[in-house]
């Protein structure tokens, strides 16, 4: 792995990658739409999630390139060791050149640029905490890729920031029911968020009609424009179920014909 101070060279790299790709007479290789590249920094991930991370990407597409990157003689990789097969993920190995410090991060970068240039990928899924892939994220959406993001809480803001969609993989994500005690803490969390209740509030205010209603998927749509969001990482399997504990907002829902629509509108 690349030392802290090494994000600057990181940029390097990616322009220089990126120059020499972009004057290269490779060709595409077609992929179905909806096409995903699956980039594991398992120096940084938890194997025990992969099957989450999987599950989520496939919302978005077909996961057909699967890669790992570690140096697989650690002991600490074992348990990415034993579900490589199992996922079909391709590993990658990157041995230490010094003690300590493996090329795992260049490794992940050059075969990210590579992808964007000669493969149709529309999303990637990124796996790690570092901030050093913080400039690969920015190049990747300036190219119009989505790039949905797997960390820890303790993953550096910019990095998280960088990406289109961040999802924390230390809190119990595939929980589809929250406890009581849990939903009162996001609830408190979130009042006090002052930035993300504006954000709230914008959205819903941009979305509404005359009557000041708006409908759910645009005013989500609005909040992901804006960044990384996620409403399971403050307890609540539905971005409706949030904005009904709040205190803020009116909940109406339209079951008629079975479409189950949810309008939501500031309260008055």
């Amino acid at each position: 792995m690349v030392s802290p101070f090494d994000a600057s060279f990181v940029s390097l790299i990616v322009a220089r990658l990126t120059v020499l790709l972009e004057n290269s007479t490779f060709m595409p290789i077609a992929n179905p739409e909806g096409s995903i590249a699956l980039l594991i920094d398992a120096d940084n991930a938890p194997s025990s999630k992969i099957e989450f991370i999987i599950s989520e990407l496939a919302t978005y597409g077909v996961v057909n390139i699967r890669k790992a990157y570690g140096n697989w003689t650690k002991r600490g990789l074992e348990g990415w060791i034993n579900v490589l097969h199992e996922y079909a993920i391709a590993p990658t190995q990157c041995f230490d050149l010094i003690k300590g410090k493996n090329a795992t991060d260049m490794a992940l970068l050059i075969d990210a640029m590579d992808i964007l240039y000669t493969r149709q990928v529309n999303t990637f899924g990124l796996v790690s905490s570092d901030c050093d892939f913080t400039p690969l994220v920015c190049r990747l959406r300036e190219e119009g890729k989505q790039v949905i993001g797997f960390g820890r809480q303790n993953s550096p803001g910019p990095f998280v920031m960088a990406c289109s969609r961040f999802i924390y993989l230390d809190e119990e994500a595939n929980d589809k029911t929250p406890s009581k005690k849990m939903r009162e803490s996001s609830v408190s969390s979130l009042q006090k968020n002052i930035k993300l209740m504006n954000t709230l509030r914008t959205a819903v205010k941009e979305a509404a009609d005359d009557d000041g209603w708006a409908s759910l998927g645009p005013v989500g749509a609005h909040i992901s424009n804006q960044g990384p969001f996620s409403h399971r990482t403050y307890g609540f399997p539905k971005l409706s179920d949030m904005f009904e504990a709040i205190d803020l907002f009116e909940i109406q829902k339209d079951r008629q014909g079975g479409n189950g629509s949810v309008r939501v509108r500031l309260k008055r």
